[in-house]
């Protein structure tokens, strides 16, 4: 891939205020792509957009909640009234949310889950999709290796419940916007040094957890370490490149091997 490799293309990240979304946001600027940075915290999303300036590279600042039709439809709106066209989506807007035994699970706490990780992916290309037909594109799914492929984090119904979703999402997708040429794939990240573990609430993990004992280093490829941003953004900018032209429906766990061994 080359260093101009989405020059003149835009692209949407949701959560592109820390974590994947940032970093995926940098990494698409980096290689020419404007960057509609959209999100909830304004100081965070300015922050991004900053070191986005700094490197030479363009973007906006896009203030919504995902899993609120309104403040969606009219972020999109204004990315796409600044640019006339949509090349790039990645849906990686997500919570943890509450971690408990599912008869100690809130319906609130279910629905907030529900609300930011499910149907904030569905507005997130309910909103996008129509623009995209018009020149085709490709759309990344930050899925995770809960739901895919793991199911030992204790209490994480609701959680992997929403990943499993969006892999499903994936895959349905590929056949309907394929006639398009809208590509669609989800990364399902491991363990990554990111912030999503602030808004976790874990309750009463004992009454949920199976007792395993794992080996020690169990990120077979590194020991033990959690990978990086970096690892999750170089594969979005993979998929979001020619060099996956014919890649659709598929997903990639970027782990180290770790699903495999929970």
């Amino acid at each position: 891939m080359s260093l101009a490799e989405y020059e003149g293309q835009t692209a949407l990240v949701t959560g592109a205020g820390s974590g994947i979304g940032k970093g995926a946001a940098l990494t698409l600027a980096r290689g020419g792509a404007y960057v509609g940075l959209l999100g909830r915290t304004e100081d965070e999303l300015e922050e991004t957009l900053a070191e986005i300036r700094a490197a030479g590279g363009e973007g906006m600042v896009l203030l919504a909640d995902v899993s609120q039709e309104d403040e969606m439809a009219k972020a999109i709106d204004r990315l796409i009234s600044e640019r006339k066209a949509l090349n790039i989506v990645v849906a990686n807007a997500g919570i943890n949310g509450t971690w408990a035994p599912i008869d100690d699970l809130k319906p609130d706490e279910f629905d907030k889950t529900i609300a930011v990780n499910l149907r904030g992916t569905y507005l997130t290309l309910h909103h996008t999709v129509r623009h995209m037909k018009k020149s085709g594109g490709s759309i990344i799914v930050i899925s995770s290796i809960n739901g895919t492929r793991t199911f030992t984090s204790p209490g994480a119904t609701a959680y992997s419940a929403t990943k499993a979703a969006q892999f499903a999402m994936v895959q349905q997708l590929a056949l309907e916007l394929g006639q398009h040429g809208i590509r669609i794939n989800a990364i399902c990240p491991g363990a990554i040094g990111t912030e999503i573990d602030d808004n976790t609430s874990m309750r009463k993990k004992a009454q949920t957890e199976v007792p395993v004992e794992f080996p020690e280093g169990d990120i077979p490829l590194t020991g033990g370490e959690a990978g990086t941003v970096e690892d999750v953004a170089e594969v979005i900018a993979f998929l979001a490149s020619k060099a996956s032209r014919h890649v659709t429906g598929t997903p990639i766990w970027v782990d180290g091997g770790q699903s495999l061994l929970r």
